[in-house]
């Protein structure tokens, strides 16, 4: 589907258009969340319209050109590729539509209002949305920006991982919040490529573990249900191209709940001053509930991919 080469590319194509975030230390806390470890945050909650999801949607806004925006773009999403793909459709000055399932947060849906994109509600969670942006598209020639099964979305969100190398030449694991496995697939991509022996773990919604069970299944499988209720996070079936990804270059998922995500986030806030959404905090989640083995002195990146403010006010 893509390869480092095509991550160094969108790096490049989107330079000027997306922040570089930063890394902090968790550290100076009430008590570690990963004792005998360094765990440091990548912030991507702190990227242009509040997640890792600006690179992907903008570089695929700047691989296509004005013929092929002319009438428009659509996308359907949980909330977060909503915002990156009305900011991008704002960029373009082009008519930008957003399908988002009923439990979309309020504040990601004020968000997409923000960048004057029309937005539709659709369904009870992603799937059933992306049918109707899919519909639209073709009903009106609007070229559709996939969430995670674009080579040029995947291409851009795997520029975290380009980041994490850079900023952490060290690093010894790497944990990835997992959706529909666009970011993880970018982020292995790049770090399997340039760091091999770095352990790239997915943490994905116990109420939509769809990677774990299609690696279990030998297959990608659709789920029969989805449960959770982080919609960023929600996703019934994958594409065949993203599980042969996760397959080949992730090491291990880890499922985390709904309440985990939520007291995680929480924790960010309280020891870090960090509003993000549950997903974004899903690695700290992981750390938290000791979900995963730690070595004495491991080096740990977590990366914090979304902003919301809906966690910490629960």
């Amino acid at each position: 589907m893509i390869s480092v080469d095509d991550i160094r590319a969108a790096a490049e194509r989107i330079a000027e258009h997306v922040r570089r975030t930063p890394v902090i230390v968790a550290d100076q806390v009430l008590a570690p969340i990963a004792p005998g470890a360094e765990v440091t945050l990548k912030l991507e909650l702190l990227q242009v319209t509040g997640s890792f999801k600006a690179r992907g949607a903008t570089n695929k806004l700047l691989s296509m050109s004005p013929a092929e925006l002319k009438k428009g773009i659509v996308t359907a999403s949980g909330g977060n590729h909503g915002i990156a793909t009305a900011r991008a459709g704002h960029m373009a000055g082009v008519p930008t539509t957003i399908f988002l399932p009923a439990n979309a947060s309020p504040a990601k849906i004020e968000k997409i209002k923000a960048w004057g994109a029309d937005m539709q509600i659709v369904g009870s969670a992603w799937h059933e949305a992306n049918v109707a942006a899919l519909a639209f598209a073709a009903q009106t020639g609007a070229a559709y920006f996939h969430p995670f099964a674009d080579p040029f979305v995947v291409a851009g969100q795997g520029t975290v991982g380009l980041e994490i190398l850079e900023q952490l030449p060290q690093v010894d694991t790497v944990l990835v919040a997992m959706g529909g496995g666009g970011l993880v697939s970018g982020v292995a991509t790049a770090i399997k490529a340039l760091a091999p022996n770095v352990r790239v773990i997915g943490i994905e919604a116990a109420g939509s573990p769809v990677l774990l069970r299609s690696l279990e299944a030998g297959r990608n499988i659709a789920l029969d249900a989805v449960t959770t209720s982080v919609a960023t996070m929600a996703c019934a079936k994958t594409d065949d191209r993203i599980f042969e990804l996760v397959r080949d270059r992730v090491d291990e998922i880890i499922l985390v709940d709904d309440d985990q995500m939520r007291r995680a986030a929480q924790w960010l806030w309280f020891e870090m001053g960090l509003a993000a959404d549950q997903s974004g905090a899903a690695a700290i989640a992981a750390l938290r509930e000791k979900r995963l083995l730690v070595q004495p002195g491991e080096r740990i990146c977590a990366i914090v991919c979304g902003a919301g403010p809906e966690a910490i006010l629960a």
